[in-house]
């Protein structure tokens, strides 16, 4: 049963809304359009992943995905935990293309590709890191109980082939069309109870209510400032900035299409690039509107929560709108 669905990650949609106000000849486009190519692969894989996990018993398991929790030093993110009766599962998920080498010897992974090597970190150790981080975190919380903990990379493109001239990687690493038999192998391995229904209750519960998801400051992150990013509304037809309110709505000066709707799109980029907080002032700014009256008008049909006096007043938007 899946009780922490798969979403699209918060920072795809950063990533995104960056995108879509940045001049097309900004020095970082590319590097930032490298990022999220890596992280859309990502989550394909994780999507893959997903589907996979769907031929399992629908009461056997608790499966969250995208836990990001905080062991008292360090951050760290599991793809997917899998829960049971009788041990814990983390899966490492990669999408990658090529050929893949595990190299034990030196710990690292190298892909080929195209007739290119390169050198990433080894999923092996980086999984058997976050293992040691939950159990720390276990710990930390009062969760007592000695349940088993088991790792495995799962590579998400059948078309990948994996390599390693080390024994033992093939119960470490596994295509997804074979995920579901590794699973079945640990059910094997573990049949004795470890924890009850209750307690897998509360664990759950504990997982989610200690979760902290990521909320990265893409701007910051990519050294863009505010002055950069492109002002105004987006059309949606011919995806110029060239929207204008009109008659209770928005027209478009460049192809004339016409829209009720659209500031909401505009307004969810102000949330994934500046955040959340937001005035008048901002939002004819940021909207490109003619008149703080119009701002006023559109800030109170929002019908979103605020604080301050009428002069200072401040609103608070969030996802979705």
């Amino acid at each position: 049963m899946i009780v922490k669905e798969l979403k699209v990650p918060l920072i795809i949609r950063k990533l995104e809304a960056l995108l879509r106000r940045l001049p097309s000849n900004h020095p970082q486009r590319s590097e930032i359009e490298r990022q999220l190519a890596r992280r859309k692969a990502g989550y394909r894989g994780e999507q893959s992943v997903e589907y996979s996990l769907s031929y399992l018993p629908p009461n056997k398991y608790i499966i969250l995905f995208d836990l990001r929790l905080y062991d008292g030093s360090h951050f760290f993110q599991i793809d997917t935990l899998l829960i049971s009766p009788h041990f814990l599962l983390i899966l490492e998920v990669k999408n990658f293309s090529g050929t893949l080498q595990f190299d034990q010897e030196f710990k690292q992974l190298i892909r080929t590709s195209m007739d290119k090597e390169e050198a990433f970190p080894d999923p092996i150790l980086q999984v058997a890191r976050h293992k040691t981080q939950l159990q720390t975190w276990l710990s930390s919380m009062g969760f007592r109980h000695q349940i088993p903990i088991e790792t495995i990379v799962v590579v998400s493109s059948p078309h990948t082939l994996i390599r390693s001239s080390s024994t033992g990687v093939s119960r470490k690493v596994t295509h997804l069309s074979n995920l579901i038999e590794l699973i079945k192998d640990l059910e094997q391995r573990y049949k004795k109870d470890a924890v009850t229904e209750t307690e897998i209750q509360y664990l759950t519960n504990l997982l989610i209510k200690n979760e902290y998801p990521h909320d990265a400051d893409i701007l910051n992150r990519f050294q863009i400032s505010y002055q950069e990013i492109l002002k105004g509304i987006l059309c949606p037809v011919c995806l110029s900035f060239s929207m204008s309110r009109s008659r209770q709505g928005w027209k478009c000066m460049n192809c004339d299409h016409y829209d009720k709707l659209v500031h909401y799109t505009a307004l969810e980029d102000y949330i994934l690039l500046l955040g959340s907080e937001i005035t008048n002032r901002k939002l004819k700014e940021f909207l490109q509107l003619s008149s703080t009256s119009a701002a006023k008008r559109l800030l109170l049909s929002l019908n979103v929560p605020h604080s301050g006096s009428f002069k200072d007043r401040k609103y608070y938007l969030s996802l979705p709108l």
